[in-house]
């Protein structure tokens, strides 16, 4: 294990920010070392995308939180329960947390912020949709995606180059849950609807197409070429359960149109 990256991390952010900054800073170096000892050095837009990708994400989803002017008990637990996903440690889940105060600050520069992840993101447009789907899940399990956080996500969304079509299907992706209704009964028609949009495939579609768009999906998100172009290794779980999600979208389709 490298710990190049931890130490000059930490001294860096030690320097910036004090003992936060110091944590922080390491954390960061710890994503670097990771890819390092993934794949050589990083190119220089990975290591940006690392550096920006955890910060933002957090800072962001406290943002997209107060959206209403307040925060609730169960969008403060929908952020936990992400964290958890992600498998943070104690250490980059306190961190998480306090970014993610910082953010649900009357003071905190979005704008700023999101004009600096995207010039890194930029050569990585997958990575900008990997970034709002995150803040989509948060605000579905925290407030059902109220219009405010809604309203707010989509400003979040276009900052980043994201067209509304592409919203749309962020935010079906991120309501999907596998066809299931309450109490185990079959997917009905709005969840056979939404797995063709997980696919950004019609209903009319040809099974050729399906399988296509299928395909096209999971090259599009496998967390391995996610991570190559930068993304931090904290987020890879989430990646993975996307594909899940896209497979499980799939196999409905496939099911009812009684494909092989």
């Amino acid at each position: 294990m490298s710990w190049n990256g931890k130490l000059i991390g930490g001294a860096l952010g030690l320097l910036a920010l004090g003992p936060f900054g110091a944590v922080l800073g390491a954390l960061l170096g710890h994503q670097f070392d990771s890819a390092t000892a993934a794949g050589g050095a990083p190119s220089a837009s990975a290591a940006r995308v690392n550096a920006l990708f955890f910060p933002a994400t957090f800072r962001v989803m406290g943002h997209v939180a107060k959206a209403d002017g307040r925060i609730s008990e169960q969008e403060i637990a929908a952020a936990r329960a992400i964290m958890q996903s992600l498998r943070l440690g104690p250490g980059q889940t306190r961190l998480a947390m306090r970014l993610y105060t910082e953010g649900k600050q009357p003071g905190f520069d979005a704008a700023g912020a999101l004009r600096e992840l995207r010039a890194a993101l930029a050569p990585h447009p997958h990575l900008a949709q990997f970034f709002v789907e995150i803040q989509l899940h948060a605000a579905v399990a925290g407030n059902g995606l109220a219009a405010p956080a809604r309203e707010r996500l989509r400003a979040i969304a276009g900052q980043l180059g994201i067209s509304a079509t592409d919203f749309a299907h962020l935010e079906a992706l991120a309501r999907w849950r596998g066809g299931a209704r309450p109490g185990g009964q079959p997917a009905g028609a709005e969840q056979l609807a939404e797995a063709y949009r997980v696919l950004e495939v019609g209903a009319g579609a040809s099974d050729e197409e399906v399988v296509k768009a299928y395909r096209r999906q999971m090259s599009r998100h496998h967390p391995d070429k996610l991570q190559a172009q930068g993304l931090p290794e904290s987020m890879l779980e989430h990646a993975k359960e996307r594909t899940q999600q896209i497979r499980a979208a799939y196999e409905l389709v496939r099911e009812r149109r009684g494909m092989a």
